[in-house]
């Protein structure tokens, strides 16, 4: 094993499961820990070994197959603000990709679809290294958290597409008459307890939901609900777009809940 690789949990998800092995000696310590952690979250502790890439970039592509052959990429998502592996802000585009890379990133994750006869709505995941290579991550057989922002960029409801492959019907748009517009941000938000950022199940006592043009919250919240301790911490979904990137970061900024 080489110094600065990574475990991760191989049924992982939501940044549990994974633990940095800068040096050899801690590589018995940081398996125990990775897989007791995975064994607990998901009922199963095998892990596996990956390059660790710092300081990269994650960078997702929707992906959409149909059983009739037909499978398309709905470009980028930015995914690099997290904390503990997981996601808190998202973007589409990506504010750093250059038209090579987008296109190359894309035909990768279509390939990648194709590979396994994937039907269905897909997220393909990769981490963009500082030398603007991208790597594969993994892939996930669902809608995503963040799928909202590429609604917004391409104005299609994504989970009306995933019913209507699901139903043997094919998908309503082709590669080609994919065009993006705007730029488009969501922020997570989540019930928790500063400065731990640990869980804060309870009562909400006032919520007032934004809106306005651009503007769309994804929550089943409302005055007076009780949030759960039972499960995530994320309680709701702001979403923002504009025409481009510094208007899309002036309308979130303007917005109070």
């Amino acid at each position: 094993m080489c110094i600065r690789d990574s475990l991760k949990a191989s049924a992982g998800g939501g940044g549990k499961g994974m633990r940095v092995v800068r040096e050899p000696r801690n590589l018995q310590r940081e398996y125990a820990a990775a897989s007791r952690e995975a064994a607990t979250s998901f009922g199963d502790g095998t892990v596996y070994v990956e390059r660790l890439l710092e300081k990269s970039r994650h960078v997702e592509v929707q992906v959409l197959c149909d059983s009739h052959g037909n499978a398309v990429h709905l470009f980028e998502r930015e995914c690099r603000i997290q904390r503990r592996h997981q996601k808190v802000v998202e973007e589409a585009p990506s504010p750093v990709l250059d038209e090579i890379t987008r296109k190359r990133m894309g035909d990768a994750a279509v390939n990648a679809a194709r590979a396994v006869d994937y039907e269905g709505a897909g997220t393909v995941e990769f981490l963009l290294a500082e030398d603007g290579e991208f790597h594969f991550l993994e892939m996930n057989t669902r809608l995503q958290v963040e799928h909202p922002i590429t609604e917004a960029v391409f104005g299609i409801d994504l989970v009306k597409e995933q019913i209507c492959v699901a139903s043997g019907a094919g998908m309503s748009f082709s590669q080609d008459s994919l065009e993006p517009k705007g730029h488009a941000i969501e922020c997570r938000i989540n019930a928790e307890r500063l400065p731990t950022f640990s869980p804060s199940p309870g009562n909400i006592k006032e919520f007032h939901s934004p809106g306005g043009i651009g503007i769309r919250m994804d929550s089943a919240i409302y005055n007076g609900f009780t949030v759960p301790p039972h499960y995530d911490s994320l309680i709701g979904k702001l979403i923002v777009h504009a025409d481009d990137r510094p208007m899309a970061i002036k309308r979130l900024s303007l917005i109070h809940i």
